[in-house]
């Protein structure tokens, strides 16, 4: 049984029972139980009041047989290798799943940007690419936005990179504003992404999707498109309950989703928002709903309260919002989930066609990136689905049979085991 602490443990058992169900030999299932690469370093930044402050830093390249490796890099204060080496993990299984010639990586620094300034965040961003730059580009590995780093994070990011290397590379980083090679629709695309497979799912369990009722725990970037696109895309819907890490707000009548955003927006927080009730992000997961959409962090639904969870479809837009073991509750409730990998892959797509318009240098409307994102998610959704149901597997481990199948191949292919 994988410990319920150690996100890593989480990730090889995830991919452990994918592995013994496809039958992958030992020496095969031992190189992808684990990284292929791990760099740790420190990062030295001079903070405005004139100290000099050392940054612990990583980046985990877990595997780059069907491309090069991309994922996010966190800045948080319980940012750690195993939490690196899983979101790693995740970001290779990710990207097969979606189909995308691409490995996985993950990594981060552990810092509070809460309490930096900007200038100090950019020496941060700065020194993180000067300590990888040999390492890092379009062609090794790309970094994108993740925990507490921004579009302008990697602007400073591909900046410092661009100047080590003496050339342009849009492809260092993605997630990159507009006005610096950035692609359109990138911003929502981890929520729309999430939100076309609530649509694919309301088909798959003949669910009205216009007539759904909807809660999101967690109030960031993907949580706050989640409130606007879910009405948008499936023609309707019903917000109830939305929390961040103030607490929740509560109404079985329903939420005006860009008045809640605006007091978001206005106050830091989304406690307190008028002609709602104040509600615990606990107590949120447990309400009786079509659709939850877990959008903050990881371990929130485990098996102290899977048997508790009454909604239709869950939606995992979270890295790891679940463990195995609540897991399997919820697949003996008969819960619809969209797993991880699955769900919030419309980032990694994203970050994909921001990498092919740049090493283009010819942009895409939004509407174009907008289909094409669809197409992928239908796919990949359909994939996971028919799995699922011809071989009579969780969700869960359906999308990691398809994603780990695929990488497995590739290795083998290039006769790495």
């Amino acid at each position: 049984m994988a410990n319920t602490s150690n996100p890593l443990e989480i990730a090889q058992s995830q991919f452990d029972e994918a592995a013994s169900f496809l039958g992958l030999e030992p020496a095969l299932s031992e190189f992808l139980r684990w990284p292929m690469r791990e760099f740790r370093f420190t990062i030295p930044v001079k903070m405005d009041d004139g100290r000099t402050k050392t940054f612990h830093g990583y980046r985990i390249q877990y595997n780059n047989a069907r491309g090069p490796t991309i994922g996010g890099i966190r800045w948080h204060p319980d940012e750690s290798l195993n939490l690196g080496r899983a979101m790693s993990a995740w970001m290779t299984w990710r990207t097969a799943l979606a189909d995308l010639p691409l490995g996985g990586a993950g990594g981060g620094v552990i810092a509070d940007p809460k309490k930096m300034s900007d200038g100090e965040k950019e020496r941060l961003a700065r020194g993180w690419m000067r300590a990888m730059a040999s390492e890092m580009g379009e062609k090794r590995d790309v970094a994108t936005p993740d925990v507490y780093t921004t579009p302008q994070v990697m602007a400073w990011m591909m900046d410092e990179y661009e100047t080590i290397a003496r050339g342009s590379h849009p492809g260092a980083t993605a997630g990159k504003p507009l006005a610096l090679a950035g692609s359109q629709g990138r911003n929502d695309a981890t929520a729309r992404g999430g939100v076309l497979l609530v649509r694919e799912a309301c088909k798959a369990l003949g669910l009205e999707p216009k007539e759904t009722t909807f809660a999101i725990q967690g109030c960031g970037n993907a949580g706050q498109y989640v409130a606007l696109l879910h009405p948008e895309i499936l023609g309707g819907g019903k917000l109830v309950a939305v929390s961040d890490t103030s607490g929740g707000v509560h109404n079985a009548a329903g939420l005006d989703p860009r008045a809640l955003i605006e007091h978001k927006m206005k106050t830091g927080k989304i406690s307190g928002f008028p002609g709602a009730n104040p509600i615990s992000n606990e107590d949120l997961v447990e309400l009786e709903v079509d659709v939850l959409y877990p959008a903050a962090m990881e371990n929130v639904i485990t098996d102290r309260n899977a048997d508790q969870i009454k909604a239709k479809i869950l939606c995992e837009l979270a890295d790891g919002p679940t463990t195995p073991e609540a897991d399997r509750i919820l697949h003996v409730k008969g819960v619809h989930v969209i797993p991880d990998i699955l769900a919030n892959a419309g980032g990694v797509i994203a970050s994909y066609f921001e990498l092919v318009q740049g090493s283009y240098n010819y942009y895409w409307a939004l509407d174009g990136i907008n289909q094409q994102l669809d197409r992928k998610m239908s796919d990949a959704y359909r994939a996971v689905h028919k799995m699922s149901k011809d071989r009579k597997l969780s969700p869960r481990l359906a999308a990691y049979v398809v994603a780990v199948s695929r990488v497995a191949e590739a290795v083998k292919l290039r006769g790495w085991v």
